[in-house]
């Protein structure tokens, strides 16, 4: 029989530095454990080592072993004041013993030892205490010569309590990150299913023919990798509806990452991008991923696409077309898989026409086109729109107001040339300058009441305000400038001109002249090319 060295004071102080090294080298504590009882076996000599821990129901379960096999680990389950292991979670107290095998109340749980004639085994356990509360049980055997002396018992005890105490640490600290993980998770799927029910498809506000049929478009792309471009006006919810087709895909989980193309240059647009590497220009002063890497597996939203510039246009086609880019600054080629859904209320055909926009740049993001009809063609959803704008305004200024029914048939007589946005923005205003809890009339935001009627059937912007202008002459209450002013001319662009001629170029006061708002003057101001002063 080999005997085995005396226990020395420097000895267990390596033994301590190494074992403290092990329970801190990753986050995995079962693992960590294990490397503690190697290390234990290494300078203790002991020929097994178990690391038991309290479970849910109360029960102890072997976690780590060394010497033991897998099954003979999964056999050691204790319950509270079961055997030596179950007694020393009970009273928390180290037991010792001699020889197990003149021990009764040694269980051999585990099955691993050989209790028949041969060497004595010593058993030593002690208890594992998180803040006082025994967590669990160090426990190990050794074989054990006659002449092990009882003090050489208490060596062993004390050093092993001081092992104890780390593991002890550690089981905390695992607690810890444990129960961070649990509320990060908990967090994460409460944001995610707040995403969904805030974006779904089924929570956009379109109870007209035109949206139904954007809902079922959207449902019919969403489960597919096609790219997705979205026309339509600012205003109409283009991102709303690009955040639908995120939630209602295979990607719902992965990164939606959102860029507006038209608030940065094209330098910025390129680093935004693709990133930069470390020193790629000034400023550069560490590597940065761009939002194609970041939406890896996700959806990549460029807002506003028709407004990059033709240098850039290239390099973002040879993106589309080898899904795989450098950093700026770098010659790494980087894959990702990214499903691009594209936004403009550019005429891209035209811009096609003049030049400014690629045409085969214009083929790859026009693989699937949704248009979202502009505010004025689906009037029948404006009544829902503007409920749900008073919900929000109450319910983040503590109010109770509501809408009276002259105010609005007020509304849903409007053009809404800003769509969704600007009903937002009126309703948001005339609630907070209502002097009650009821907007009335002349607390709407858009002139007193005073909305764009007479052109809702007959289209927006310059058109309708063209329209309304050769309608002047036959509408009632036209003030008149004076005995010598003249009747207005025949054509559009002639009467305009006389309206502000008369008006000293004061474009109010020619709009009051004309019966028409002054938003509708100046779009008649941009169609027919007319300068904002006369020279």
């Amino acid at each position: 029989m080999t005997k085995r060295p005396e226990t020395n004071a420097p000895r267990q102080m390596l033994a301590m530095y190494e074992i403290s090294k092990a329970l801190n080298s990753c986050t995995d504590l079962a693992k960590n454990l294990r490397a503690t009882l190697e290390i234990l076996a290494s300078y203790l000599h002991m020929q097994r080592g178990m690391v038991a821990l309290v479970q849910d129901d109360g029960a102890l379960q072997t976690v780590s072993a060394h010497g033991l096999s897998r099954q003979e680990k999964d056999r050691g389950r204790y319950l509270r004041g079961e055997g030596i292991i179950g007694r020393v979670l009970k009273t928390g107290l180290p037991m010792v013993i001699p020889d197990v095998a003149d021990e009764p109340l040694f269980l051999n749980r585990t099955q691993s030892r050989d209790l028949g004639e041969g060497s004595a085994i010593a058993f030593i356990c002690v208890p594992i205490k998180v803040d006082r509360e025994t967590v669990g049980v160090l426990s190990v055997d050794r074989e054990a010569d006659a002449g092990h002396r009882a003090t050489r018992f208490e060596q062993d005890v004390r050093f092993l309590k001081m092992v104890t105490i780390l593991i002890g640490h550690a089981v905390k600290q695992n607690r810890v990150i444990a129960a961070e993980r649990a509320e990060l998770l908990s967090e994460k799927h409460r944001l995610e299913t707040a995403l969904k029910g805030r974006y779904s498809i089924d929570n956009v506000i379109g109870h007209g023919k035109r949206m139904q049929e954007v809902f079922a478009e959207v449902h019919k792309v969403a489960p597919g990798r096609a790219t997705v471009l979205l026309r339509g006006e600012s205003g109409t919810g283009k991102e709303m509806i690009a955040r639908a087709i995120h939630y209602l895909s295979p990607r719902k989980d992965k990164p939606f990452v959102r860029v507006n193309c038209a608030a940065l240059t094209e330098t910025l647009l390129e680093s935004e991008l693709f990133g930069h590497e470390k020193g790629a220009f000034t400023g550069a002063s560490q590597e940065r991923k761009g939002r194609f890497e970041s939406a890896h597996g996700g959806t990549l939203f460029l807002d506003e696409i028709g407004e990059i510039s033709p240098a850039f246009q290239t390099k973002l086609l040879r993106v589309l077309q080898e899904r795989e880019f450098e950093r700026v600054g770098g010659n790494k080629s980087i894959r990702v898989d990214v499903r691009l859904i594209c936004a403009t209320n550019r005429d891209l055909e035209a811009a096609i026409a003049d030049g400014t926009f690629r045409e085969d740049l214009y083929y790859r993001i026009n693989v699937v086109a949704i248009f979202l009809p502009p505010l004025r063609e689906r009037h029948e959803d404006i009544p829902f729109l503007v409920e749900h704008c008073l919900e929000k305004f109450n319910r983040e200024n503590g109010r109770r107001v509501r809408i009276a029914p002259e105010a609005m048939r007020t509304l849903l007589q409007c053009n809404w040339t800003g769509n969704v946005r600007e009903l937002e923005n009126c309703v948001e205003r005339s609630a907070t300058m209502a002097q009650g809890e009821v907007i009335e009339l002349p607390d709407l935001s858009c002139q007193q009441g005073k909305c764009f009627s007479g052109v809702l059937q007959e289209g927006f912007g310059a058109k309708g305000a063209a329209h309304s202008l050769a309608r002047m002459d036959a509408r009632p209450g036209v003030p008149a400038m004076g005995s010598d002013a003249a009747p207005p001319p025949g054509s559009e662009r002639e009467r305009l001109i006389w309206a502000l001629e008369q008006c000293g170029w004061v474009q109010a006061k020619a709009a009051r002249l004309l019966n028409l708002t002054p938003r509708q003057v100046g779009y008649a101001l941009k169609k027919h090319a007319i300068p904002l002063r006369r020279l």
